[in-house]
């Protein structure tokens, strides 16, 4: 059953399947990008925990310190790009069953593919359309 309802100036459809608290980490260089999606994550869940990387290296970093049950990486990063920091952390078995979202501006032709070859276990390209991200995030959210 949907339900619609407006929370945070944001129109949301809502399935009513609950969203389970998720330690989440962000690697996003782009603090507009940040601020979107902590706005859009306080959206969906009531109760969550969320650490964020500005780099690759400061991604894998926070990766090792904070164990996140989620990761939402941005592909074009400095110092270190999400396409190394997510082979870095895939080859580490901690991290191997710990869902990586790719997440890009510069979505090509094969560069979904190429995401999942690095490790990446799906991929959303930006623009952030707050609908469609909503649904993009809710499988990841509604399981343990």
């Amino acid at each position: 059953m949907a339900v619609e309802s407006r929370k945070g100036g944001f129109m949301i459809m809502n399935d009513l399947t609950p969203f389970v608290s998720k330690r989440i980490l962000i690697v996003e260089d782009s603090e507009e990008t940040v601020a979107v999606l902590l706005n859009i994550l306080e959206l969906m869940l009531n109760q969550h925990e969320v650490v964020i990387a500005g780099d690759g290296h400061e991604g894998i970093r926070k990766a090792h310190e904070c164990e996140p049950d989620l990761i939402l990486m941005d592909l074009s990063l400095p110092k270190l790009d999400g396409w190394e920091v997510t082979r870095s952390l895939k080859r580490d078995p901690h991290f191997q069953k710990i869902p990586i979202l790719a997440m890009t501006a510069h979505a090509m032709v094969g560069d979904r593919e190429m995401a999942i070859e690095a490790g990446c276990d799906d991929y959303f390209a930006k623009p952030i359309e707050v609908d469609e991200f909503i649904q993009f995030m809710r499988p990841y959210l509604t399981n343990r």
